[in-house]
């Protein structure tokens, strides 16, 4: 075996606010039994799925990776707690390691937990249901949505390009959309007709996202191909859980 990609992770921010302890357990105590499963059977080089959440409210954008981490949620801290033992452990045992921050990734079989769903597939559903779309706060808040097919082709690339060992590395469309942007580009790419409801008194989260992927380009060769309207599309067309019935 030449490389591990370690994926697993405990994800949903909002949950991570009410179960601090199982995502630390999950996302840090995890990494650090995968690092020492990898020492015992020779594996030298581990690629990571961190997250873009670990920046948290920056004023610069796009986010820079030598950008200062400002975690907001236990979550957050659980990725970027994950960062560091690799790194640290990959140098003290000899193994390369490089943790690509993905921004907000979407796509075909994205889990849609009943309690705090992501907001794409989320938003599809409700869409496709003809049912209300629940925006926190005035919508105006940014983020950088990835399709997964583009996040596979950095994952892809981290195998095996040279000299990436330490790095930690953006991974995202490298476009900004506001959360208004979402829902209307939600409302005309899916059928069906859906009512926007703004919840002044739900905080949004952070208030702005956009990766700088300089570094992507450089490293990995990465250059997103999939934009926002054409990943909706291929999400509606590829997963069955949104086919329509005739």
């Amino acid at each position: 075996m030449d490389v591990v990609y370690h994926l697993a992770a405990r994800v949903s921010v909002p949950e991570s606010v009410l179960y601090p302890r199982e995502y630390n357990a999950a996302n840090v105590g995890g990494t650090v039994s995968l690092m020492e499963a990898m020492r015992d059977v020779g594996v030298r080089r581990v690629v990571m799925a961190s997250s873009g959440a670990v920046y948290g409210d920056l004023a610069a954008q796009p986010i820079k990776e030598d950008s200062p981490p400002n975690p907001r949620s236990p979550y957050a801290v659980s990725k970027l707690a994950a960062e560091h033992y690799i790194r640290t452990i990959g140098a003290l045992w000899g193994m390369e390691t490089v943790s690509l921050r993905i921004f907000n990734a979407y796509g075909p079989g994205q889990r849609m937990p009943v309690s705090h769903p992501p907001v794409v597939p989320h938003f599809i559903k409700q869409t496709l249901r003809n049912g209300t779309l629940v925006v926190h706060n005035d919508g105006k808040q940014t983020r950088d949505y990835v399709y997964v097919d583009d996040v596979v082709s950095a994952l892809t690339a981290a195998t095996t390009v040279p000299n990436l060992d330490g790095l930690v590395i953006n991974v995202g469309s490298g476009t900004e959309k506001s959360v208004r942007d979402l829902v209307n580009t939600v409302t005309n790419v899916i059928p069906g007709k859906a009512e926007a409801i703004y919840n002044p008194r739900v905080s949004g989260g952070v208030s702005q996202m956009c990766a700088d992927l300089t570094l992507a380009k450089k490293k990995l060769s990465y250059t997103p191909s999939v934009s926002l309207e054409e990943g909706l599309r291929l999400t509606l067309e590829k997963d069955s859980r949104f086919k329509v019935s005739s």
